[in-house]
Order: C-alpha cells, then sequence, then structure tokens
C-alpha cells in the first residue's frame, strides 16, 4: 500500500485525485490542506513532514492564476519554487519520492509546429511559467524527484479561484449567449485531470525512474477547436467562432503552442486516450 501525501488536495486536480486512489487498492490518499501547513512558512516545513506518516509527496499545490501572478509574483514563487524545494529537499534525505506538477507554459510555443519532448530547452513567457521553470530546475536537484507536466485541465471540481474550469465556462456563455468567440492561435493539449491521476498512478505502480514526464492526453487543438467540440457534445444551441488572441488582451502573454509529447510517458504505461474522448467521458460523468 503506497502513502500519497498530497498537497493541494481540495484544488480542481486534488480533488479528482482523492477520487481516483479510493478506486485503487494499492494506493491511500492523505490530504495535506493549508490548514496543516502554511507553505509561505517555509521553515515550518521539515517539521510539519517529520509528523508524517507517508511514501510519496504529490505536490499539486500551484499559484496559477496567470494574469495575477503577473502584477504580483511572490506568491506564485513561495509557493512554486522555494516551498516546493524544500520539500523536495527534505524528501531526498528521506528517500522519499516527490512528484512536482508542473505546465505547459514552461514553453513559449514561438515559432513552434511540433509537440515538446521532456527535453526541450525551457523559455516562458510569462511569470508564472517562469515560477514553474524554475521550480522544475530546482527540484531536479535531488534524485528522488519526478517532474509531471500537464496542461488545459478540466475536472470535476472546475478551477479553483478561475469561476468554473474552460469546459463549464463554454457552456455557460454558449447558453447565455448563443454565440462564442474563441482564440484560434493558441494550440495546446487538452486534458481531463481524472487521466492525469490515472496515469501518475500507473507510473508509480510501474515504478518508473524518477524524471520529467509529459502527462496530458494525446491529440491537440486550439482552444476554437476545444470549444467546438464542447458545444457539440453539450448539444448547445450556440455559434462558435475563430478570433486571435490578439482580441483578448490580458496581462500576460500565453504560449502560441505548447503541445507535449507522450512518447516516453506511453513507453512504461502506454498512450493516453485522445482529449476527444477524455473530454466526451468527462461530459458524461457531469450529465451523470
Amino acid at each position: 500500500m503506497t502513502r500519497l501525501l498530497t498537497f493541494g488536495s481540495a484544488g480542481q486536480f486534488g480533488t479528482d485525485i482523492a477520487a481516483a486512489a479510493k478506486g485503487r487498492a494499492d494506493f491511500t490518499f492523505l490530504p495535506f490542506g493549508r490548514d496543516r501547513l502554511d507553505l509561505s512558512d517555509t521553515d515550518a516545513i521539515r517539521l510539519a513532514l517529520e509528523r508524517e506518516d507517508f511514501d510519496v509527496v504529490l505536490y499539486c499545490a500551484s499559484v496559477h492564476k496567470t494574469d495575477a501572478v503577473e502584477l504580483d509574483a511572490d506568491p506564485a514563487f513561495q509557493v512554486n519554487v522555494r516551498a516546493a524545494d524544500a520539500i523536495a529537499a527534505w524528501c531526498a534525505e528521506a528517500g522519499k519520492l516527490f512528484v512536482y506538477y508542473s505546465t505547459d507554459y514552461v514553453f513559449s510555443g514561438i515559432g513552434r509546429k511540433t509537440p515538446y519532448d521532456e527535453l526541450a530547452a525551457k523559455d516562458p513567457v510569462n511569470v508564472y511559467g517562469a515560477s514553474k521553470a524554475m521550480g522544475e530546475t530546482l527540484v531536479l536537484r535531488y534524485p528522488t524527484t519526478t517532474v509531471l507536466r500537464m496542461a488545459s485541465l478540466f475536472g470535476t471540481a472546475g478551477a479553483s479561484g478561475k469561476g468554473g474550469n474552460f469546459v463549464e465556462t463554454m457552456i455557460r456563455f454558449g447558453r447565455e449567449r448563443g454565440k462564442l468567440s474563441v482564440v484560434n492561435d493558441q494550440v495546446m493539449s487538452p486534458t481531463a485531470t481524472a487521466d492525469i491521476v490515472k496515469m501518475t498512478l500507473d507510473l508509480l505502480a510501474a515504478e518508473a525512474p524518477a524524471g520529467i514526464y509529459h502527462v496530458v492526453n494525446s491529440g491537440q487543438a486550439s482552444w476554437y477547436e476545444f470549444a467546438c467540440e464542447i458545444i457539440k457534445l453539450a448539444g448547445v444551441d450556440a455559434v462558435v467562432e475563430p478570433t486571435t488572441s490578439a482580441a483578448f488582451k490580458t496581462v500576460a502573454l500565453r504560449p502560441a503552442y505548447s503541445v507535449l509529447d507522450t512518447a516516453k510517458l506511453s513507453r512504461i504505461i502506454g498512450t493516453p486516450d485522445h482529449w476527444r474522448d477524455a473530454l466526451a467521458r468527462y461530459m458524461a460523468a457531469c450529465k451523470g
């Protein structure tokens, strides 16, 4: 029985980890929320970890409101970098695996047309991406660290602090407005959080070597293509029109192309489901 101490357990991703772990007899989910440890207090981390009985840390905690981070970077660098590094260092000393969840935002996508593999050079275009890129660099100094890069999540808990995930937002706006304009010049890997959880647990069960893995659904889509599929599957009477990112002014830049290659992952646990299949499954579950 592998005991998973999970930071960020109340968020969209952490919620799906709890649900998935209940269905796996080989794993026990141990939530570790803000009420147990303030991640801004780096000095308290060692004492907190010494009191816990676990095998693996799943570090889902993240400051990820991209535009807000651009205006105030310190919370992101505290949680995404300094606290992560402190926990990874403790895990290395204790001989425990530390799993750090990262993002496709460590890449810019500028001039890119093919998926990024795990060895591609990082070149973030916003502060959030920079904080995760630095977090990766620091935690990977330790031999007991695995970095799992995710992208464009949709999960049962919605997105904490964002008013729901992209799927929920498109359905709501489609019903309210009957017409949607969605950017067609940002291409990524839409991914169900439930599938990331399964990939994580399968990697742990397979005792995959420490390192970097891309845990996303296969295939790629622009946000416009993603929105079209959502509206179609939801049966919403709405028109979806393509537009450019220039039409939507945001504080932070977004990657133009951030599709992640999953060949390394596939060699160990098999090819991930296509994002269209994952989306259909997710929406069917939401209706049920």
